[in-house]
């Protein structure tokens, strides 16, 4: 029996809440993410009847090739006939068929479509004992989405990744870190995880470096638009002003101060390397600092599987694009999770190669960036050769800095929450994240429209942040505890790397502000 994943089971739920109330379901997913397994297993609970694609191309055979907007109408009136609870899936492929058909000239009553839906959805409607739904991966025609109710399944977490992977392996997966897998290949669906598995299934001692193995053989990564960058403005960063103080003395300065570059023979810091727990702004001061200068941003992360014939040519083609656009940043995101197999060294001696390619004077206006979370996964020679020549560490936001966060994200909240006082509910934060209080006051907002929507007496405004702190606090324990449980499995020699990446800290944090947000 296939259980779904946390994801599938949010939108199954809501779909039975949602069977509630109206007649018209939608189940919209990306192709491979379990819309057609929701949809069967609401199908065992529910019974009725499940069409697919097939049953329609059945039909079509037996009808005039250019009465398919009828075929569709007949279909599903005489299964609404026989049963009070009709599911057709891949509604979006046969809207397409009939409306595009793939010839130069588009099927002639392409637009006759619509009125045919209109027509089955106003007769479901009418009859309240009547449920009908769609399965969706594409564009959903007006008048379902328009009357209907929509579950979705956007994307995938590493608690996805998991259950899914236990559905296929079962105890074998046990073994397995889905944190670590996930970080490597965040957009893996549910079929090419099924394919790992199947694949994997037979292997002895399967554990996650294997798995990983597997994925960079097959090259089952992400994809990733290396250009487009996040608009961030620096200066809008909270507490982070000695990191900032140290990009603008070694990085922006050099590179947009042409003249005291030229009196002083200014040159940038060729790698700097930005290490601290997750959530703490590492991406964002990445982003910003791309911004500022105006540059390209390009982005090496798990989706560069390593040891694939394409790897080496993608990692080029990124620095001769950063090259070709300077000034520009590299950007080298998570890079505990790409150097930390121990038996692959080509990855960080290439990219030795690669920095020492960027000597030359026409290539020094490149930066390399690089995050962590863990610097004991991170090549010492990388640090010792010189070629990563500035630490900097993000932290925990000082109490200053959750203040400025809230200030700045609380015209997101209703009215009745915005008079809170932001000093008071930046006491009750200590410890989180510059992320997670971005996530505080969405949580908030989700708790106050819930009781309006249940109609609800609503509580205090710091009822709302108390519960939304508290839910997340949770949250983070559970991670940490996961976090915790899989490093004692595989301990890392962080404390000689910190001790070779302390030498190359600059502008070192002064007093008590050393507090870096989100």
């Amino acid at each position: 029996m296939i259980k779904l994943s946390p994801a599938q089971q949010k939108a199954f739920d809501y779909l039975n809440e949602a069977y509630e109330v109206g007649n018209i379901l939608i189940v919209w997913a990306h192709a491979g993410m379990g819309k057609t397994t929701i949809l069967e297993e609401f199908h065992k609970n529910k019974g009725g009847q499940f069409l697919t694609c097939k049953d329609f191309i059945d039909d079509i055979r037996k009808q005039d090739p250019l009465a398919m907007d009828e075929t569709l109408e007949a279909m599903l009136m005489n299964a609404l006939s026989k049963n009070d609870v009709v599911i057709m899936d891949d509604l979006d492929l046969i809207y397409d068929v009939i409306c595009g058909c793939g010839f130069s000239s588009p099927y002639p009553r392409a637009k006759f479509v619509e009125a045919i839906l209109t027509s089955v959805a106003s007769f479901v409607s009418n009859h309240p004992t009547k449920k009908l739904i769609f399965g969706m991966e594409g564009t959903t025609p007006r008048p379902i989405w328009n009357r209907g109710y929509c579950a979705n399944v956007r994307k995938f977490d590493f608690s996805d990744y998991q259950a899914l992977c236990q559905n296929y392996l079962g105890d074998k997966a046990k073994d397995l870190d889905f944190h670590k897998i996930f970080r490597f290949a965040p957009k893996l669906n549910a079929h090419q995880l099924r394919s790992a598995c199947m694949w994997l299934r037979k292997t002895k001692g399967l554990d996650t470096e294997k798995f990983i193995e597997y994925m960079r053989n097959q090259r089952m990564g992400s994809n990733v638009d290396l250009e487009e960058v996040e608009a961030v403005d620096i200066k809008s960063l909270r507490g982070v002003d000695d990191v900032i103080e140290s990009l603008e003395a070694n990085i922006i300065i050099p590179l947009e101060r042409d003249d005291l570059a030229t009196e002083y023979d200014l040159q940038p810091k060729r790698g700097v390397l930005l290490a601290g727990p997750p959530g703490t702004g590492k991406t964002t001061i990445g982003r910003a600092l791309a911004h500022r200068l105006k540059s390209k941003f390009f982005l090496i992360d798990g989706t560069f599987i390593s040891g694939s014939r394409e790897f080496y040519a993608k990692i080029q083609q990124v620095f001769e694009s950063a090259k070709n656009n300077a000034p520009s940043i590299i950007f080298i995101d998570d890079s505990d999770v790409i150097f930390e197999n121990k038996d692959d060294f080509g990855l960080y001696r290439y990219l030795l190669t690669m920095l020492d390619g960027l000597e030359s004077e026409s290539n020094k206006r490149v930066c390399i960036i690089m995050t962590t979370m863990d610097v004991g996964s991170v090549p010492p020679a990388l640090v010792r050769s010189g070629r990563i020549e500035l630490w900097l560490e993000t932290k925990l936001p000082d109490a200053k800095a959750r203040e400025d966060i809230l200030n700045d994200n609380k015209h997101k909240l209703p009215l009745e929450l915005r008079k809170y006082d932001m000093a008071k509910l930046a006491e009750i934060t200590d410890g989180l994240t510059g992320a997670d209080i971005k996530r505080l006051i969405e949580d908030a907002k989700i708790l106050v429209a819930f009781d309006k929507a249940k109609k609800l007496p609503c509580v205090t405004p710091g009822e709302y942040f108390d519960k939304a702190t508290a839910t997340i606090r949770e949250n983070k324990k559970k991670y940490q505890e996961a976090e915790t449980r899989a490093r004692l499995k595989a301990p890392t020699a962080a404390s000689s790397l910190a001790a070779a990446l302390g030498a190359h800290r600059m502008f070192a944090p002064r007093g008590d502000e050393d507090e870096f947000p989100s």
